[in-house]
């Protein structure tokens, strides 16, 4: 069974090429520019040189088209032809309250995504996109939806209401949703292989730090509460979000700075977090080497980031009545030895004991505990297109 997966964009189109017999990536690629001149598809098969076809896609139907003429080329695909594609999974970020598990995308599932598109406009329209355009080019083919919000969907209902009047919840489902759930299903997975335990019977703390970021309490392999909200722009400081802020703000800014609510939320996802602290950048090698030649403003947003990722650590531990392992995940958990060890450092109150010489590790998976620690510290890289696949060939099989 050969598995595509799509992850599309507003003007870009992400795919995974997976043979689930092994659970190998054959190709992969990405589509850029999709709808803006200069469009191209960098299409890179398994042990060969990445091709690059510079060709127009003005929309996600021919940027799709594209991928597929390169999966089925005579000289650099891997399948004779589009038969050979047994599903596609589609990575969706919001299903609202419709979906705690992935799907098979019927009508009625497309409806319920459509009518998310107010509470999620710059990810949810690209992804029914992909789909639509999936549906046109591969008629017949199975598409599954795998649900960014759905792994969130078994939080218990004092983690995810908000103390605002509970008819505007009724009315609009303001709520807290969860973000990046695929990730953290994942690790959570992985991290019970690894601690050779059923995961119906530990306690983790997932750490999908990048630029963006959240954090999950998964408890006996659901997840009980996780930093984002309603949006992503909750909970910790990021790149560019902000997190966890006094609402009132919003209003004061509207009344001293004279801006509008569109601007203010503009500032708020993509001028804040560590890059509007800092005023480096929005990369954390770019801050660290900053605050390592005397920056304070760098200094001071890497030390503000790693104070919000040990208090939601510590209320996690708080929630679960206990912890089993901490579990560091994407592009800064995985890559980065010194922002793991400021996060662990004085953590030994919780059992977290981290061991330096282990941590030096990047980008494989690890414990990086120290002999003998009550919690364990591992290191584990995402896949949220192997999970993605997984879903997929699990729902086809049915």
């Amino acid at each position: 069974m050969k598995i595509l997966v799509i992850n599309c964009g507003s003007s870009s189109l992400k795919y995974q090429f997976i043979d689930m017999q092994n659970e190998e990536v054959i190709a992969k690629g990405l589509a850029e520019r999709i709808g803006i001149d200069g469009s191209v598809l960098k299409h890179q098969p398994k042990d060969s040189d990445k091709i690059i076809i510079e060709r127009p896609m003005p929309t996600h139907k021919e940027a799709l088209q594209t991928v597929v003429d390169a999966l089925t080329d005579k000289d650099y695909g891997v399948i004779k032809d589009m038969g050979e594609i047994t599903a596609v999974g589609h990575r969706v970020v919001h299903a609202g309250e419709k979906f705690a598990y992935s799907v098979v995308l019927k009508e009625e599932v497309m409806n319920a995504l459509k009518e998310c598109i107010d509470i999620a406009p710059l990810h949810n329209p690209p992804n029914i996109m992909g789909i639509e355009a999936c549906r046109q080019i591969m008629p017949g083919v199975t598409m599954v939806g795998v649900f960014d919000t759905a792994f969130h969907q078994t939080m218990p209902k004092e983690a995810y209401i908000y103390a605002i009047p509970y008819e505007l919840y009724e009315k609009y489902r303001i709520r807290r949703y969860g973000f990046h759930g695929t990730s953290h299903k994942y690790v959570s997975e992985r991290a019970a292989v690894i601690l050779g335990k059923p995961l119906e019977e530990l306690k983790l703390i997932t750490c999908h730090l990048g630029n963006g970021a959240s954090i999950t309490a998964v408890k006996y392999g659901r997840s009980v509460d996780t930093s984002m909200g309603f949006t992503p722009l909750e909970g910790l400081a990021m790149g560019t979000r902000c997190g966890d802020i006094d609402p009132a703000i919003i209003k004061y800014l509207h009344d001293k700075e004279n801006i509008n609510v569109a601007q203010i939320d503009g500032i708020l996802n993509k001028k804040s977090g560590v890059l509007g602290i800092s005023g480096v950048s929005n990369d954390f090698r770019d801050i660290e080497e900053a605050s390592n030649n005397g920056n304070e403003r760098a200094k001071l947003a890497l030390d503000v980031y790693v104070y919000k990722v040990r208090k939601y650590i510590g209320a996690y531990a708080a929630v679960m009545n206990g912890v089993d392992a901490v579990v560091f995940t994407a592009g800064l958990g995985e890559n980065s030895a010194s922002m793991r060890s400021a996060i662990c450092k004085d953590m030994c109150f919780f059992g977290i004991e981290l061991d330096e010489v282990k941590n030096k590790i990047m980008g494989k998976e690890a414990d990086l505990s120290k002999d003998g620690s009550k919690v364990k510290v591992l290191l584990i890289p995402t896949n949220e297109e192997l999970m993605i696949a997984r879903d997929t060939m699990r729902l086809v099989s049915k």
